[in-house]
């Protein structure tokens, strides 16, 4: 299957998301065009990768002066302190706004390193190739860009977006089925919020997907990229109806909190559980018809997805989540802003269902139930 193309375009940013299997291969013919006047390259690359892509990457980019700069990516390091670090090493190569940041990791590696290029004396030029599924189908497609907190995850960042964006499916073949379920998390996400027909491709093909069939693969990644290109670049700053984008995040960044960001349970897991609690809460806010619950629980089941939400089926482990749900950025007041599902292919709109702690307390204790 040829390399499939998405065009990111708005008022400000025009850009190609490039998916498809051996695509890294256009990325010298690509540098020379977007950024003709590069000369030295910051490459950073996640220690994770397997090192015959940094083999292939040095010789495509044996025409420029190249900084390799190995990152260990965890949710620890996706910090301002990381930042200051990837600053100074920019700084002391006298690297300036015409060459070029090319990273190549997962989302933690793509989030951090493109907040870096978005401050660099105000922006350098930036290219992403992300190397996991989670990565290829979110982080790398909207722009946003950042670092945690003590205070939550993603709260310091800035809104910038890449040249170009490399998503090789030669990177997936050396993925674990956890982290393929990780990626799969945002796939199904996008399937739920905005077209029943992608998600009903899915209940017949997922099996092909996580078999990392190249096709299919191919197919469920371009597809998800339109979607959550159909959000952004109708808000690319997330003031509005990008905010679909959260559904189960809310629930999920709460879970990943209070985990402490642990190996126990990854973004994709927490996203998962989140997804379902929430389209909990839609039924029991008769938003939402039980039919569609059953639909998507029976999805989770046929893949073998349960394990994600087991530990939340009774409200006492949900009401622990309470605590952490209170910092999430869609929050603007004292209430809650969950993005709830009517449903399969359509959400609410945003801020449309904000909960009181109080009710939602009372609304957890249903959730059992169902």
């Amino acid at each position: 299957m040829k390399n499939q193309e998405i065009k990111f375009k708005n008022k400000n940013s025009n850009y190609s998301i490039i998916v498809g299997k051996n695509s890294l291969k256009i990325l010298p013919n690509k540098i020379r065009l977007l950024c003709p006047r590069t000369k030295k390259i910051a490459l950073v690359i996640d220690k994770k990768v397997p090192k015959k892509f940094k083999t292939i990457l040095k010789k495509k980019l044996k025409k420029y002066e190249v900084l390799f700069i190995q990152f260990n990516a965890n949710e620890k390091n996706k910090s301002i302190n990381t930042v200051n670090y990837y600053l100074k090493i920019l700084l002391s190569k006298n690297f300036n706004r015409s060459d070029l940041i090319i990273s190549v990791g997962g989302g933690i590696t793509g989030d951090t390193i493109g907040f870096v290029a978005s401050i660099f004396k105000r922006g350098i030029n930036f290219i992403n190739i992300p190397t996991t599924l989670l990565a290829q189908v979110d982080s790398a497609v909207g722009g946003k860009t950042g670092v945690n907190s003590v205070y939550g995850k993603n709260l310091i960042g800035s809104f910038y977006q890449p040249k170009l964006v490399i998503s090789d499916t030669a990177f997936i073949n050396s993925l674990p089925k956890r982290e393929m379920i990780c990626g799969f998390a945002e796939i199904l996400k996008h399937s739920i919020i905005k077209d029943k027909h992608f998600f009903k491709w899915l209940e017949k093909n997922s099996k092909l997907v996580f078999s990392k069939s190249s096709k299919e693969l191919i197919y469920a990644i371009k597809k998800s990229c339109e979607i959550k290109n159909h959000f952004v670049t109708r808000d690319t700053n997330e003031k509005g109806i990008r905010m679909v984008l959260n559904f189960g995040h809310t629930f999920a960044h709460a879970i990943e909190i209070k985990n402490n960001y642990s190996k126990k349970i990854t973004h994709g897991e927490a996203v998962l559980s989140g997804m379902i609690l929430e389209t909990k809460l839609s039924v029991i806010k008769k938003i939402c018809s039980m039919k569609t619950l059953i639909r998507i629980l029976s999805f989770y089941k046929k893949n073998s997805l349960e394990y994600t939400y087991k530990k939340y089926k009774h409200h006492k482990s949900i009401n622990q989540l309470i605590p952490f749900l209170k910092n999430d950025k869609k929050n603007n007041d004292d209430k809650i802003n969950f993005i709830l599902l009517n449903r399969i292919g359509k959400t609410a709109l945003p801020n449309k269902s904000k909960i009181s702690i109080s009710n939602l307390k009372k609304m957890i204790k249903f959730i059992s139930q169902y």
